[in-house]
Order: structure tokens, then C-alpha cells, then sequence
């Protein structure tokens, strides 16, 4: 047995386990977070994504051992005091989901992808979420879910601040001394 550590949706773990178990095993089995399903135990089918120290993962792919020390961030770690991400909402809302298995891995892999592009095409949602499968919904209202949780969470980020001179910043003008640059005299 080996011990391990880790931060599990906010909650620290410490536990002995098997040095084969897999992240989405101890999270079920272990810690009773049966909101990651078991898809297809082959990383194929992106059922059991989650986020490991911020980057989305197929939990079916790591060793429980190479979270530890991590943080964990699974579908059920989400919701905020009940409220759902903007994200979880548009899946509802969108109808992106029909029997429900893909969902969790949607939503994370989505969620990882709104990350690194909070304002991205139809196109780009398709090819971000390509290495996850869903068998029942056709696509169509999970690529328009995640399209209005774009539109939401935009709408929800604040106004860019004024400048001294009272323009918006708006991070076009010129990169500061020190970046690439050399000074001026």
C-alpha cells in the first residue's frame, strides 16, 4: 500500500491504496464520488474526465499515486452553495444531455476548454470536446451549451476597468518595457 494526499473538490484525503488503482476508482470506491463514471476503462470515451491541478484528465488514465499532492476538481465539485456553474446550467437548459453517462466528462472537458477559449466557435467547441463520446445526443445541443455558457460567462465578467486617461483598457496598445522590448532614450 501506498500513501497518498490530495484535495478532492476542497476536501483534503489522505488514504492508503493499491499503487494500480486508478484516480476514477479511488474517487468512486473510496471516496464515494460516484458522480465520475466508469465509461470505458480505455480513455476513449471521456466519461471519467475531471481536473487534476487545473487540467482536464480522463481519470480512467491516472494512477490514484500520480494525484497525490494534486487537486481534484470532479462534476460534483461544481456547484457553488447549490448553484449551478453557468456551464451546468446551459446543459440543462440546451438539453445537452439524453441518458446522462457523458455528461460529467462533457461538462469538465467543456469547462477546460472555456478556459483556454472563453469565446470560441461552434467549430471549436467540436474539436475541443472530440475526445469525448456521447452515443445519444447527436452533439447539436451539447455544442450549443457550451456556446451559451460562453455568451454567460462573458456577460458575467466585469467591465474592463477605465484607464487614468478615462478610456477602457482594452490590452491593445504597445507590450510594457521588459517584455521583448529594449527602453527608448
Amino acid at each position: 500500500m501506498t500513501r497518498i494526499s490530495m484535495t478532492v473538490d476542497g476536501t483534503r484525503y489522505e488514504d492508503a491504496v493499491e499503487p494500480r488503482l486508478l484516480l476514477v476508482h479511488y474517487l468512486r470506491d473510496h471516496l464515494g464520488l460516484t458522480g465520475t463514471p466508469v465509461g470505458c476503462d480505455t480513455s476513449n470515451c471521456g466519461a471519467c474526465t475531471v481536473e487534476l491541478d487545473g487540467d482536464s484528465v480522463k481519470s480512467c488514465s491516472v494512477l490514484a499515486v500520480q494525484a497525490d499532492g494534486g487537486e481534484v476538481t470532479t462534476v460534483q465539485g461544481l456547484a457553488s452553495d447549490g448553484e449551478w456553474t453557468p456551464l451546468q446550467t446551459a446543459f440543462h437548459e440546451q438539453h445537452a444531455l439524453q441518458c446522462g453517462y457523458c455528461t460529467p466528462g462533457m461538462i469538465m472537458a467543456a469547462r477546460d476548454l472555456l478556459k483556454e477559449n472563453p469565446g470560441p466557435t461552434a467549430e471549436e467547441v467540436r474539436h475541443g470536446l472530440e475526445g469525448n463520446l456521447c452515443r445519444c445526443t447527436g452533439y447539436q445541443n451539447i455544442v450549443r451549451a457550451v456556446l451559451a455558457a460562453a455568451a454567460e460567462e462573458r456577460r458575467r465578467a466585469p467591465a474592463p476597468q477605465p484607464s487614468a486617461t478615462g478610456r477602457p483598457m482594452t490590452g491593445t496598445g504597445p507590450a510594457p518595457i521588459g517584455a521583448g522590448q529594449e527602453a527608448r532614450t
